[in-house]
């Protein structure tokens, strides 16, 4: 735990404060870690929004209806996926993909020595490796976000329009009236802070692994479970502090 924090504090210092003492970071391996990280992780995000679009329209309509209130379905869509569906989801297929993959990446690094080769070159590893990956989770996650709830609104379109006989301009109106700005600002407050948890946590098992391959797996084992735990504790505790704030 003491570790975590302390890289915690680095990576805060390597990137808010170090480039204006003349070691800054490399903003085109930032990029490339965005593409690693974000760009390649949206087919996936995307279907998954779909599906879950698609499925809480249907489950909503099934119930709605028998209540003669299917004109609130786009309601229920919408809200689900902006305050919490949208966020945690997309959370937890990067944790799978991109999360894993910094872990293993890192954990490789490590044990074959790598990472003491860039010391002895007088390169620190956190500026080199950590900060580049950081910086392109923190963006990427909250832009995921945002593409998925619209194409999770999308799969709820395609509900409403072809078995509820919904008129498209219809339920684009309700969905936005419905919702409110807060709600999309809630939803990018959690994949923000998600963002920090699953990079941080990632980092920091690859950082650790001792052991050969053998730990590099259970690194990135231990990676994935403890950033699902972690991300729905704080996903909780983000939405208890909205509910009653």
């Amino acid at each position: 735990m003491k570790e975590y924090f302390a890289l915690n504090a680095r990576i805060l210092y390597w990137t808010l404060f170090a480039p204006f003492r003349g070691q800054p970071f490399k903003l085109g391996e930032v990029f490339h870690q965005m593409v690693l990280i974000g760009v390649r992780a949206v087919p996936m995000a995307s279907l998954t929004s779909f599906s879950i679009g698609l499925t809480l329209a249907m489950q909503a309509a099934g119930q709605l209806k028998k209540m003669g209130a299917s004109a609130f379905v786009p309601d229920l869509v919408i809200l689900s996926l902006l305050r919490e569906l949208g966020p945690l989801l997309t959370a937890v297929i990067v944790i799978g993909r991109s999360g894993s993959a910094v872990t293993a990446e890192l954990g490789t690094m490590k044990v074959s020595e790598e990472i003491e080769a860039l010391q002895v070159m007088a390169i620190n590893p956190i500026r080199f490796l950590i900060v580049p990956r950081f910086l392109a989770m923190l963006v990427m996650l909250p832009v995921l976000t945002v593409f998925g709830n619209y194409v999770g609104m999308v799969g709820g379109w395609s509900i409403c329009h072809f078995a509820l006989d919904y008129n498209t301009s219809a339920y684009i109106l309700h969905s936005v009236s419905r919702a409110h700005v807060w709600d999309l600002y809630s939803g990018l407050v959690k994949s923000f802070v998600f963002a920090w948890l699953i990079i941080t946590i990632a980092c920091h098992m690859g950082l650790g692994v001792e052991g050969g391959a053998e730990g590099v797996g259970q690194a990135t084992t231990s990676s994935v479970v403890w950033s699902l735990l972690i991300m729905l504790i704080a996903n909780a505790s983000l939405t208890a502090l909205f509910f009653f704030a």
